[in-house]
């Protein structure tokens, strides 16, 4: 007997009801949510590493904007910004940083080899995957400099990856990569289009539509705060955890020697200092400065150990002396079992310390290693030998903010290369989050469907009861 209007209302009702509190939000759409901070490490080409330093270019390459080497030939892009919609799984970030190639110099001085790589930006969006550059090159013969911006330099093969569903971070590695026409137009001819190149591998930060993006923490105040140097000039006393910084790589082609085949080690920060890619900030100054003279006599928090084949060197209690134009960065260096306190490892220039907005600071200025550097490297390098550039930054107004370090994002492991597959599928992170989604999903539904049975079966009877008579217990 069909049911009465009435109970076919409520039923339906019921039903709506039901089903709209059982089954989660996020189940029926998913916010586009926000990229904010990662990396992207990618060789480009390996080969063309080889023959731009090898015999027959005779050249090198330079990093740019904070861009870093990890691994035997991963180029490392940081500070992801973008987007991520994980229900349709679009997927959006730009990176920052570049690479320099130059090669066969010729007489006149100039390269005819000049390539810059810049400020990759990957997007994902029905399925199909595509990195962008901002390019210049110099043409082959001609040497016609070209720049372009957002360059479709390579197309991502995604066989096998579902980007729906994933979490925070999102990860990727693996991804083959092949080079499109308008990509071999700007890579100056070197390459035909359809010409293989490096698999990509990047992680990314994602933000819920609930969370705000915020900048990279500070780093922690150390628990065994760095003992101030002794000054005899006059001047402003440096004692705010981030009042003071100073940046150095040691030597880029140290670090690679390091996370290389033959050392196959890594580094261990501690005490505070942080990982910038490129660089190690070692933070919280202490000390003295006086703006008048340009004169800086500082102690920095944090330390670096390197440890390989071969390798145990760890450099710590980092001061900075700044005195006539120049700047003197020294180090506890322990090797060997055996520490050599206040080493003066390197030197830079610093002719102008005066406060600028409320920061005196010094920009990458070159550095040379120091004779007692050269010793503490066991010989490696020479003395004279030039070294990654210093970075020294010192806050003098309260509202002066250092300058950002590169956002590398979480589970950031300098000293591994990207893994690799025989073909590319979703990360464990990216897989996790799409599993849990949809079995937390299936029960929800299952519960509602027995929740809503029994709620229609029990309809069903009252309106059997109301049309016999039957008596209720």
């Amino acid at each position: 007997m069909p049911l009465p209007r009435p109970a076919r209302a409520l039923a339906v009702t019921l039903f709506a009801a039901l089903l709209a509190a059982l089954v989660p939000a996020g189940a029926a759409h998913a916010e586009s949510r926000t990229v904010q901070g990662g990396r992207l490490d990618w060789g480009i080409k390996s080969s063309f590493q080889s023959y731009v330093t090898g015999p027959i270019a005779q050249g090198s390459y330079g990093l740019t904007g904070g861009a870093a080497t990890v691994g035997g030939s991963q180029f490392r892009f940081h500070s992801a910004q973008g987007s991520y919609d994980p229900e349709s799984g679009a997927f959006e970030a730009a990176f920052s940083g570049g690479v320099r190639f130059t090669g066969h110099r010729k007489a006149d001085g100039t390269d005819e080899l000049d390539l810059t790589i810049s400020r990759p930006r990957v997007r994902i969006q029905g399925g199909r995957g595509t990195l962008y550059a901002d390019m210049a090159s110099k043409a082959k013969g001609s040497g016609k400099v070209t720049v372009t911006a957002r360059v479709p330099l390579a197309t991502l093969n995604l066989g096998g990856i579902d980007m729906r569903g994933g979490g925070s971070p999102v990860s990727l590695a693996g991804v083959p990569t092949t080079l499109t026409a308008q990509g071999a137009t700007a890579f100056a001819g070197y390459y035909p289009a359809g010409t293989p190149l490096d698999p990509v591998a990047l992680t990314v930060d994602v933000t819920s539509p609930q969370q705000k993006p915020t900048s990279a923490p500070p780093a922690a105040e150390p628990t065994a705060k760095p003992t101030a140097p002794r000054s005899a000039t006059a001047g402003a006393t440096l004692g705010s955890p981030r009042t003071a910084a100073v940046d150095w790589g040691v030597r880029r082609t140290f670090r690679e020697y390091v996370t290389g085949a033959v050392s196959q080690g890594k580094w261990t920060l501690a005490g505070g200092a942080q990982d910038g890619g490129a660089l190690f900030r070692f933070p919280s100054g202490k000390g003295t400065y006086d703006p008048k003279k340009g004169t800086l006599d500082a102690a920095f928090a944090g330390s670096v150990r390197f440890t390989g084949a071969h390798l145990d060197l760890t450099l710590a209690g980092i001061t900075v002396k700044v005195s006539g134009g120049t700047g003197t960065l020294g180090a506890n260096v322990t090797s060997a079992g055996k520490t050599e306190k206040a080493v003066p490892l390197v030197t830079f220039a610093a002719p102008d310390l005066t406060p600028k907005n409320g920061l005196a600071a010094v920009a990458e200025a070159p550095a040379t290693l120091t004779e007692g550097g050269a010793k503490a490297f066991g010989g490696m390098y020479r003395a004279g030998t030039a070294m990654d550039p210093v970075s020294l930054a010192v806050a003098v107004d309260a509202k002066a903010q250092l300058p950002p370090l590169p956002d590398l994002g979480s589970e950031t492991t300098p000293s591994a290369a990207p893994s690799k597959r025989a073909a590319p599928s979703a990360s464990a992170a990216t897989t996790a989050a799409a599993a849990t989604s949809g079995s937390s999903t299936g029960v929800y539904l299952a519960i509602g469907a027995v929740v809503l049975l029994v709620a229609v079966l029990a309809v069903l009877a009252a309106v059997r009861r109301r049309r016999t008579g039957t008596p209720t217990h």
